[in-house]
């Protein structure tokens, strides 16, 4: 049986180093290298949480960066690369150079476990490699697979051969009601994750095994592994509250971006915060953070001004200089504003929370 690695990426973000964590106090007998791809673009923020993830778990964190043998910080080094045109959602080239490529030529042909702090709150997916030993498991959710794993499971082709697995379980006065669920056929009106979500509900710790047995029959890393995954009797469901309650009694403590900070607008106040990892000139950044960073930091914000030429911008349709404006930045506080309030009074601050994580994701959402 070859070794199988087990891989934790740290973006600097509250959900991956809130993994770290959990991993490290739930399964101290795992052994998992951590990692952090630098761009050189990071808030200090980013640091001092890569430090005291550092002390916490008793263990260095890998720093990767792209072009290492660079004499300029990877992001500006395949800037020129490109010819100054500035990364955007239509073209993530920095996602690729300085996230992507850096951790598969840290993990080489090696068989990989790699770890992702998507929350169960979360309806999104993260990062899954094209490499074929490179495999994604997400231990926040209570379903710990990546999509790619359960679309092969629960196949219509499989069927027979899953239920043929059954026998091998003690699974009580549930075993016939996992047969039932198993014996169903994908249709437009039954798909994946309905089928999924039945066998979830009836038994998460059971349906981790079904799958686990499959994947011995696949070229998935964890066929290789002939020691018995730990996660396969984790039943946990985190939210993002948990995230931040595992940051501040462990002491490593939540990122200081995240902390909302009180602005007034029209006699009103609301609060703003930036709500992701990554550089500080992130394209996927809200207006609203622009304006944060403006604020907060705004020698950094004259620094991503400084990208800004010949039509390129951070924001589509509109420059950093003409954001900063005066008029322009009341304008943005005033919109932001109002949308938070209209959020608070049709549902919980939970959702407004929540809502917030999930319009500004970008490229460290590959690992975190």
């Amino acid at each position: 049986m070859s070794k199988v690695r087990h891989v934790l990426g740290i973006s600097g973000g509250k959900d991956s180093a809130a993994l770290a964590i959990y991993l490290k106090n739930l399964y101290p007998q795992m052994e998992i290298d951590y990692y952090s791809s630098d761009t050189g673009k990071e808030l200090d923020e980013t640091y001092q949480l890569i430090n005291n993830l550092e002390v916490y778990l008793g263990k260095s964190i890998n720093i990767l960066k792209g072009a290492e043998n660079s004499h300029e910080d990877p992001f500006d080094h395949f800037l020129k690369m490109y010819g100054g045109f500035l990364p955007s959602s239509n073209a993530r080239w920095c996602t690729k150079k300085l996230k992507l490529e850096p951790f598969e030529k840290y993990v080489g042909d090696d068989l990989v476990v790699s770890y992702v702090g998507i929350r169960g709150d979360e309806d999104r997916e993260g990062y899954i490699s094209k490499k074929t030993n490179i495999q994604s498991i997400f231990p926040f959710r209570r379903n710990i697979w990546s999509e790619d794993v359960i679309d092969k499971f629960l196949a219509n082709n499989r069927k027979t051969e899953i239920l043929d697995s059954l026998p091998k379980f003690d699974f009580g006065i549930k075993k016939k009601k996992f047969e039932v669920i198993l014996g169903k056929e994908i249709s437009p009106s039954f798909n994946m994750h309905h089928k999924l979500n039945q066998l979830l509900d009836l038994g998460v710790r059971e349906t981790n095994y079904l799958i686990n047995d499959f994947l011995k029959s696949t070229k998935y890393p964890l066929a290789h592994d002939n020691s018995e995954f730990p996660l396969l009797n984790n039943e946990d469901n985190l939210n993002r509250a948990d995230i931040f309650r595992i940051l501040e009694e462990t002491g490593v403590g939540v990122p200081a971006y995240y902390k909302k900070i009180d602005f007034e607008v029209d006699g009103k106040t609301s609060s703003y915060a930036r709500s992701r990892s990554g550089c500080f000139f992130c394209f996927y950044q809200q207006k609203i953070e622009w304006v944060w960073l403006f604020e907060q930091h705004n020698s950094l914000y004259m620094k991503a001004m400084e990208y800004e030429k010949d039509g390129y911008n951070w924001v589509q349709g509109e420059s950093l200089e003409q954001l900063s404006a005066p008029d322009r930045i009341l304008q943005i506080k005033r919109d932001y504003a109002k949308r938070q309030e209209r959020l608070s009074n049709k549902s919980s601050q939970f959702l407004v929370d929540i809502l917030d994580d999930e319009e500004s994701i970008g490229c460290a959402s590959c690992f975190i």
